[in-house]
């Protein structure tokens, strides 16, 4: 069990990401400062911290910039919106 991590002890979702979409919310949590990102309570912060450091065990974290540019064209289009 890692320091900060009770995944022993609590309950856990398992959650399936698109390759591209886990590419695109790294490269974002990796450049974003998370005390500038709106919350109305802590633990959203926290939660997007945990989710960085979930992503960060992942090949998502060798992507080079023409992954990262290919990710984000790939979830943009059909958007919808």
């Amino acid at each position: 069990m890692e320091a900060g991590f009770p995944w022993g002890s609590t309950p856990t979702v398992d959650l399936r990401l698109w390759r591209s979409d886990a590419i695109v919310l790294f490269d974002w949590l990796m450049t974003t400062d998370l005390n500038t990102v709106p919350i109305t309570h802590p633990a959203q912060k926290q939660a997007l911290a945990d989710l960085l450091a979930r992503l960060e065990e992942e090949d998502v974290i060798e992507s080079t910039e023409e992954e990262i540019a290919a990710a984000q064209e790939e979830v943009a289009k059909d958007m919808g919106w």
